[in-house]
């Protein structure tokens, strides 16, 4: 049977029952366990300052009632980080990849932030649909722009994880299967495509890092203007 690109994207099965969630779900066992002692190993050390850096830094631009989201927000970093590095190795699969769950992260939480700031204070969130000093002609229109760009906020963050994620797997099997295909043939190229796969892949490792943290990032200043 011939398999094409983006049969990588499929949610595996077995049995007839779908593998997500498991591929979801699997990650967070490499979390350490809560124990008694503070700290456990080096690895629980190492753990505990990337978790204690993270939340410095999304809770920095947030108030002290913003602070209550740090748990839910590096829980889903730490998730995102997880599940888009695990999807790297071989014969794995990538649930990030999928836009029905990146879109299943993204508006619930944009749909919290924005019913907070509507019941905090309703005059602040409704005003930055429309700026101070904006000319009467021009009003209706810039409220509906505002409104539009407001609305998009969920598809523009699930996109974003969605896309950039796919489009690194599909680069590096396109340059695998090119390696491949021209070792018996040329085999100096297959050995530059090599160094050029080594490369991809390490840029692609930085960027499921870069893009759990941005996803995440987004939504912290979504909630600053909201809080």
């Amino acid at each position: 049977m011939n398999l094409s690109f983006f049969d990588q994207f499929t949610s595996p099965y077995l049995l007839g029952i779908p593998l997500i969630l498991i591929s979801m779900l699997f990650p967070t066992l490499l979390l350490p366990s809560p124990t008694n002692r503070w700290v456990t190993n080096r690895f629980s050390t190492l753990q505990l300052w990337f978790i204690h850096l993270t939340t410095k830094q999304l809770m920095l631009p947030l108030n002290k009632g913003g602070h209550k989201w740090a748990l839910i927000l590096t829980s889903l970093m730490l998730l995102l980080l997880t599940i888009n590095l695990l999807g790297l190795l071989p014969y794995t699969f990538t649930p990030t990849t999928q836009l029905s769950m990146n879109m299943a992260l993204a508006f619930p939480l944009w749909l919290a932030t924005l019913l907070t700031g509507l019941r905090n204070q309703p005059t602040m969130s409704l005003g930055h649909l429309l700026p101070e000093g904006t000319p009467t002609l021009l009003i209706p229109a810039l409220i509906l722009i505002e409104t539009v760009s407001l609305l998009i906020r969920p598809m523009a963050l699930g996109v974003r994880l969605t896309a950039n994620l796919t489009a690194g797997h599909l680069l590096i099997q396109l340059i695998s299967t090119a390696t491949t295909a021209l070792l018996p043939i040329l085999p100096t190229v297959s050995i530059l495509a090599t160094l050029i796969l080594l490369l991809l892949t390490i840029l692609e490792i930085a960027v499921a890092m870069i893009q759990a943290y941005v996803f995440v990032l987004l939504l912290s200043l979504y909630l600053q203007e909201n809080i």
